[in-house]
């Protein structure tokens, strides 16, 4: 199957979110636009900046959790959105480059601060139609 997507679900006071692609990197993707969509519409983030980001972690679930928090962290100390990624994992190591631009709030209309990405409902999963689903629990 060759279908990407992205998506939050419920949980509580908290949002949930769930990325889903033919391969592990793909929904590693669909997963940082689904929290780039928890703060504004990442359509309207221009991709003028590239940041490389890499993490290491023999466990793909929390290497999900580490690669979210290290967008958070990137976005924090930057002052950046981003609206596009690129992922490739092989053998534990995630490498990855991530577009965007200097967070404006009323370009972005930003509606919310997400403080990490925690444990909660954390799952990396190949289904029988061997589509890949990564998601967790972002704290907001």
């Amino acid at each position: 199957m060759d279908e990407k997507g992205w998506e939050h679900f419920y949980h509580q006071a908290d949002i949930g979110v769930r990325g889903v692609g033919p391969n592990l990197s793909d929904a590693f993707e669909q997963t940082a636009l689904a929290l780039m969509a928890v703060i504004c519409n990442p359509e309207n983030i221009a991709l003028t900046q590239q940041v490389n980001i890499e993490r290491t972690c023999d466990d793909t679930e929390l290497l999900l959790a580490d690669w979210l928090n290290a967008l958070i962290y990137e976005m924090a100390t930057r002052n950046m959105l981003f609206g596009k990624f690129q992922v490739h994992i092989e053998d534990g190591k995630l490498t990855a480059k991530a577009w965007g631009e200097k967070a404006n709030p009323e370009k972005h209309e930003t509606a919310v601060e997400v403080k990490g990405a925690t444990y909660t409902e954390l799952k990396v999963q190949q289904n029988k139609d061997e589509t890949w689903i990564a998601q967790c629990v972002v704290d907001v």
